[in-house]
């Protein structure tokens, strides 16, 4: 028979054994509750911080400064190693949406700085065999790709999103023009109605005349992506007169495509 002091020690280890069962199912419990139910603090991003000071200094109302970045290039080449190293899938939907973007951005004014000054168009920097946007020079992921596959091997297929074609940059003047800071995921969906809606109601890329609506020729080059109906995304982002015009005409209109002008959007 057990003696009354063991079973008070008994009884005491099998009363601290609970206790601190007890106090570790709380603690677990205020975990989930303050930390994996908020899962913001948990976020992954990409420090844009350095792009995000070039962009602001050498891009003004979509004209670039290639100058200002080639001789700040050494700056450009640490974004593009934040970038090389950043794990996408890591990154929620928005931040791999922005990354890419910022990605396919970048280095394409890393392209235009490769043969800056001199440089009339970022077409020279093909040839009848390949054209720029299929050299492998963007290192991302692991690998070493073109520009090609960040827009037509990632960008459209995975995201599926026509507003993209707004906020990428070919360093082209018939571009939409490239925007003074980088994409970021938290505010991504603004960003991309705004560079959508400016591209829209830029006279200098699209106008109403009369019946015909004169188009940029990107709503040509990608009619799937705005699922066959460019009339119906002006429609959708269009401002002012020109929102008048299209709703009270719409049958009346037609489509013809404008001129693309390649040469590059500098100073």
């Amino acid at each position: 028979m057990k003696s009354f002091c063991e079973d008070h020690i008994l009884n005491r280890q099998s009363f601290c054994h609970l206790m601190n069962v007890t106090a570790f199912l709380t603690a677990l419990s205020v975990f989930f509750a303050t930390g994996l139910m908020n899962t913001s603090w948990a976020a992954v991003t990409v420090d844009n911080s350095v792009y995000a000071e070039l962009l602001k200094k050498y891009v003004k109302e979509g004209v670039v400064d290639y100058q200002g970045f080639k001789n700040e290039e050494t700056h450009l080449d640490q974004y593009l190693k934040v970038l090389e190293e950043t794990d996408s899938s890591k990154l929620s939907r928005n931040e791999q949406l922005a990354f890419y973007v910022n990605a396919y951005n970048a280095w394409t004014i890393k392209l235009i700085l490769s043969g800056y000054p001199g440089v009339k168009s970022i077409k020279e920097f093909g040839s009848i065999f390949k054209s720029p946007w299929k050299k492998k020079l963007a290192r991302i992921d692991g690998e070493i790709v073109t520009l090609d596959h960040i827009e037509h091997g990632i960008l459209r297929p995975k995201y599926k999103d026509p507003r993209v074609h707004f906020a990428i940059n070919c360093a082209s003047k018939g571009c939409p023009p490239l925007r003074s800071e980088p994409y970021r995921g938290e505010v991504l969906d603004q960003q991309l109605d705004e560079m959508a809606r400016a591209f829209i109601n830029d006279a200098r890329r699209n106008r109403l005349e009369g019946k015909t609506l004169y188009v940029s020729p990107i709503f040509k080059w990608f009619k799937e992506d705005f699922n066959d109906d460019i009339f119906g995304f002006f429609q959708e982002y269009a401002q002012g007169d020109l929102k008048k015009q299209l709703g009270s005409s719409s049958e009346e209109i037609k489509v013809k495509y404008l001129s693309y002008d390649w040469s590059l959007n500098g100073k």
